[in-house]
């Protein structure tokens, strides 16, 4: 996200439909709606394009006035965005009379001298449009009161029109001119020299996952150095997951905070949605940290939220969290997490302190490395000669007195790592040997933290063809 986009704060009371009017302006479904008031509990930022103008929209959580730990820290923390940010939207709800806490909150963003617009939300018809004479008590000027019904998408061309107005115009870039002055590159050279959205191996997307209240949100902060995530004792209190990209060691690493995951028993409608939107992150993600409560026994749910990463083939990192709290050894609890997760045998195991930020840095050197590791390309002369060193050692099984032969073997693909053993009766090939040739490449090439997928092949087989990926890793 461009650090010179202006940025648009949502900024109201609770289920006056933020994440409503947030999803209408981006285009898609990326805040949860819900009648639940307080389902917005974090900032979440998305770059949104009204017409042809670019702006970084943030949806902060409903500001109420309540002695809950989890509100307070949301209201300070929507104020402060709104310090931030250059436009404001406050919202207001249109079925109810304007109150002296929506006014007092008003003249307070007002004091900041932003651009800022007052939407009545929920003016569903014309004969609710009487109402908005009630909200110039907020001494708003005529063209910054707009009355809107996001649900019935009514009035909010005037907004688009109205935020349209207050962002910078496009600089159309003279290309014709640059590549004449340059006098020697074409266009085509220029794309040919740039490098593919595939191939840019420079942003990293981490996923962080685990159960309710292990430290997700708490890890988060502490690798970015400030609190982007609201951090409660009370589980659950991130709902949306939550996404901050920072720069770091010549990388853009752009942190996915996953909602908490319970038992299937304990799971409502909010958090239903929750975990798809979380299965939605991983499946855009290319390294996941895997959240452990060290001062706790690991449950038998913290094995299944790690099968999570496992499916989608991630990168991976076991953390331990709340380290400081927990007497036992590193050893005694790295053996146990072995002995639990066999599945991500090939993750490296961190322990950190969220809370007074011991081992972060290590942690931040490792994702840059699980990275390198899961988009690594090994070239097929180095990996034919491991290969063949490999069935030098233990030759390939004769399933029923079959002769197996690999001819050659390729990696076909990254992110996770993909080799195809390209063979003569690759149906015949049991798992057991395909564990073996991959305990075999991982002695030889740097995979940790990464899955690899080996897939035997016929000589005619197609190469996009997963028909016999075995899951082992």
């Amino acid at each position: 996200m461009s650090k010179e986009l202006k940025k648009i704060a949502l900024i109201g009371q609770p289920n006056v439909g933020k994440s409503s009017l947030f999803n209408r302006i981006a285009q898609k479904r990326i805040a949860i709606v819900s009648e639940q008031a307080g389902t917005t509990r974090d900032i979440r930022k998305h770059e949104v394009e009204v017409l042809d103008r670019k702006a970084l929209m943030l949806d902060t959580g409903g500001i109420d006035e309540t002695d809950d730990a989890i509100f307070s820290n949301v209201k300070r923390k929507a104020i402060e965005t709104a310090k931030e940010a250059d436009i404001i939207l406050f919202m207001v709800d249109g079925k109810n009379i304007p109150d002296d806490k929506d006014k007092e909150l008003f003249y307070e963003l007002q004091a900041l001298g932003k651009e800022l617009a007052l939407v009545v939300n929920k003016i569903d018809n014309d004969k609710e449009l009487e109402r908005l004479w009630e909200f110039f008590e907020f001494g708003i000027s005529d063209e910054d009161l707009m009355g809107i019904s996001v649900s019935h998408n009514r009035g909010t061309k005037n907004l688009f029109e109205w935020i349209y107005k207050h962002l910078p115009e496009v600089i159309e870039p003279e290309i014709e001119t640059e590549l004449a002055d340059n006098g020697t590159d074409s266009l085509d050279d220029l794309l040919e020299d740039g490098e593919s959205e595939e191939d840019n191996n420079n942003e990293i997307k981490v996923g962080i996952i685990g159960r309710v209240n292990v430290g997700k949100s708490s890890t988060l902060n502490a690798i970015i150095g400030q609190e982007r995530s609201v951090v409660s004792p009370i589980a659950g209190t991130t709902i949306d997951p939550v996404d901050e990209t920072y720069e770091y060691a010549d990388k853009s690493v752009t942190f996915v905070d996953t909602a908490g995951l319970r038992r299937r028993g304990r799971i409502d409608g909010i958090e239903k949605f929750a975990l798809m939107r979380t299965k939605e992150m991983l499946d855009k993600a290319n390294v996941a940290l895997v959240v452990l409560d060290a001062s706790e026994p690991f449950t038998d749910l913290d094995e299944k939220i790690a099968g999570l990463v496992d499916e989608y083939g991630l990168g991976t990192i076991i953390v331990l969290n709340k380290w400081d709290e927990n007497m036992d050894t590193f050893k005694k609890l790295e053996e146990e997490v072995r002995r639990r997760f066999r599945f991500l045998y090939y993750a490296p195991i961190i322990a950190i302190s969220a809370k007074t930020g011991r081992s972060v840095d290590r942690l931040k050197e490792k994702i840059i490395e699980i990275h390198d590791n899961y988009t690594q390309r090994i070239t097929t002369s180095a990996l034919n000669k491991v290969i063949e060193q490999a069935v030098i050692r233990h030759a390939l099984p004769s399933p029923n007195g079959n002769y197996l032969r690999i001819y050659y073997s390729t990696q076909f693909s990254t992110k996770p790592p993909k080799i195809a053993l390209v063979m003569n009766k690759p149906r015949l090939l049991h798992f057991s040997y395909k564990r073996y040739l991959i305990n075999f490449l991982r002695d030889k090439f740097n995979f940790e933290g990464t899955p690899i997928h080996l897939i035997a092949r016929g000589k005619n087989d197609k190469m996009g063809d997963e028909e016999y990926l075995d899951e082992d890793n």
